[in-house]
């Protein structure tokens, strides 16, 4: 198993628990209702500065949304 890693500023933290936080954070949102069909979501700049990460673990995130059928 590969583990790919994101470093920003003095923390490192496995890409994964970015991808799994931010996947976790945008199911929350559409299930309380934030989120609602047709709504946009920020840009992968905006939520790479929100969760403190790279674009790369934002698009990992969002495709496997995509393929799991929460957003499109």
């Amino acid at each position: 198993m590969v583990n790919l890693w994101c470093r920003r500023g003095s923390t490192t933290m496995p890409r994964t628990n970015y991808v799994q936080r931010i996947i976790s954070d945008i199911r929350a949102q559409i299930e309380s209702g934030q989120l609602n069909p047709g709504d946009k979501l920020p840009s992968y700049r905006e939520l790479g500065e929100k969760y403190d990460c790279s674009a790369s673990p934002v698009r990992m995130a969002i495709r496997l949304l995509e393929a799991s059928g929460h957003v499109e």
